[in-house]
């Protein structure tokens, strides 16, 4: 069965205790903790070891799963901290951008030798190192993806293929899934509306508002036989209220739940609760 999950950056402005217990009651498996410098730390890698039995404690009483964590950052110091934490806590999966400049070949070469040396240091603990095309930056769509595919053949390197960023970058990603879906170990999803260099407001990027065609990409998702986790990435979640943030993660839930449960990759709530 698929898990769907939160990235906990949406509840940026509020305690990961507080995160945890509204995304549980939205009716997700798990949750992405962010450990984003600058943006949301809900896990401070600097002291994780502090936290640990704390995440831990959190996500057991709300009958979560940790699912992955979002570190963005290439920093080969701050990614050690988070292999350590994520094989300690149980965190299976790392998530992180490409970073560089799309279009540079020096760029894209850099960051996939970044990424080769970082997959290689993610084997010997167990987790898995994910990226994904990001707008503007040095992988930002298909080909670029695949190139970092061909060239990097740790078992601890996996995609993580955002709808978002390869609609926003003008592929079609109900399309584009499948020519990656070998190697794709996470997904972050969102919605958006037209393909502006940012996501939008945050209402927008609720699954089933925007303009990606959502329910193609579950069924190619499906259709590939994916079962790995799929998280609600919603960025831009400032001064927002409690309300506002659950909204859209209610909202999202209620969507990508349907369609998987359409196309028979979730189960049903009471076979859930056995």
């Amino acid at each position: 069965m698929i898990k769907l999950g939160v990235n906990s950056v949406l509840f940026k402005d509020f305690d990961f205790a507080t995160a945890a217990r509204q995304i549980a009651l939205c009716g997700y498996d798990g949750v992405e903790i962010s450990a984003i410098k600058g943006m949301c730390e809900h896990l401070e890698l600097d002291r994780w070891k502090e936290q640990a039995d704390e995440i831990k404690s959190i996500v057991q009483e709300n009958g979560l799963e940790l699912l992955s964590m979002e570190v963005a950052s290439l920093d080969e110091e701050r990614l050690r901290k988070a292999f350590e934490a994520g094989a300690e806590i149980g965190i299976p999966v790392i998530n992180v951008g490409p970073g560089g400049k799309s279009g540079v070949e020096g760029d894209l070469q850099q960051s996939i030798e970044t990424l080769y040396k970082l997959s290689k240091i993610a084997e010997g603990y167990g987790v898995t190192l994910c990226v994904k095309a990001h707008v503007g930056n040095a992988i930002f769509n298909t080909p670029t993806t695949l190139r970092a595919m061909n060239e990097i053949s740790s078992p601890a390197f996996g995609i993580d293929m955002d709808p978002s960023h390869i609609y926003r970058g003008n592929e079609n990603p109900e399309e584009e899934l499948a020519r990656v879906i070998s190697r794709v170990k996470h997904i972050h999803i969102r919605d958006c509306k037209g393909r502006t260099q940012g996501p939008g407001d945050i209402h927008n990027q609720a699954c089933g508002r925007g303009d990606i065609d959502l329910f193609a990409y579950c069924k190619t998702m499906v259709d590939g036989q994916y079962s790995g986790p799929v998280c609600l990435e919603v960025i831009g979640a400032n001064q927002h209220s409690l309300a506002d943030v659950s909204i859209v993660a209610a909202e999202s839930y209620g969507y990508l739940n349907a369609c998987l449960k359409a196309l028979g990759a979730r189960e049903s709530n009471l076979a859930q609760k056995g």
